[in-house]
């Protein structure tokens, strides 16, 4: 079973020492949400406010909004990152974040010692990494350089490091904050038919993104935020009738 479920969410973050700015500097800081105080009379802004909704079992959700709007918010709170100040976030399920694909990784360590090291912040014990360790070293396509320092890679083969490790994880739902590329063109086809396969086994997929393509071609329900309100959350336009997850464009 998979369910993401909230009620009545609401996420503030506080401006510290706010009262030794001007008013208008304040707001500058906040152009993200809905600037308030809290009971303690802090400013603090509301990123996600009085948020009602639920994604379900085959639910393919596409995050839209204004930057701020709190897309990247909602995703953090799923992921368990931030916690409602009020209200309630109900998540059954594994849950898979992509949003941030280089967490955990460690510039000194070697490709493989970073696939332990990423992998663990992914929510995966000791034993399902040793079972993923060697297919995973296998589709980076690095050879010996998997036991070299990650400072030794170029941007594209620490791209496609990370992006091995983030797809060989299995879970019901699954996060991502835009469409996860590899940015290596040679490994492009491959990296998409994984990531295809990843998010096509997956019970409930959510994603933030400003590309229409992506959500007409891999989303049926769409979710739009407006200053961390929600002002929409309904079936997606113009969804293609074809696989769960598609390539973009």
């Amino acid at each position: 079973m998979a369910l993401v479920r909230a009620q009545n969410l609401v996420i503030d973050f506080p401006i510290y020492e706010a009262d030794s700015r001007s008013f208008k500097s304040v707001i500058r800081a906040a152009t993200g949400g809905i600037l308030s105080r809290d009971a303690s009379k802090r400013m603090v802004v509301r990123a996600l406010d009085n948020l009602n909704f639920e994604f379900h079992e085959g639910d393919r959700v596409g995050l839209v909004g204004h930057n701020g709007s709190g897309k990247s918010t909602l995703l953090r709170v799923i992921a368990g990152v931030y916690e409602p100040i009020g209200g309630s976030i109900q998540v059954v399920g594994r849950v898979a974040s992509m949003l941030d694909v280089w967490l955990g990784m460690n510039s000194d360590a070697s490709g493989r010692e970073n696939i332990f090291l990423r992998a663990t912040i992914l929510g995966l014990r000791t034993p399902e990494i040793n079972r993923l360790v060697d297919d995973i070293c296998e589709f980076t396509e690095l050879g010996d350089y998997i036991h070299m320092p990650l400072r030794t890679y170029s941007s594209g083969m620490q791209m496609r490091l990370a992006f091995a490790i983030s797809t060989s994880v299995s879970a019901d739902i699954i996060l991502m904050d835009e469409w996860l590329s590899a940015g290596d063109a040679a490994f492009a086809e491959k990296a998409q038919v994984r990531l295809n396969q990843m998010l096509g086994q997956a019970k409930v997929f959510v994603v933030a993104t400003h590309n229409e393509e992506l959500i007409r071609m891999s989303c049926n329900k769409i979710m739009r935020l407006d200053h961390g309100s929600m002002t929409h959350f309904g079936p997606a336009p113009h969804v293609a009738a074809s696989t769960p997850a598609a390539t973009p464009g």
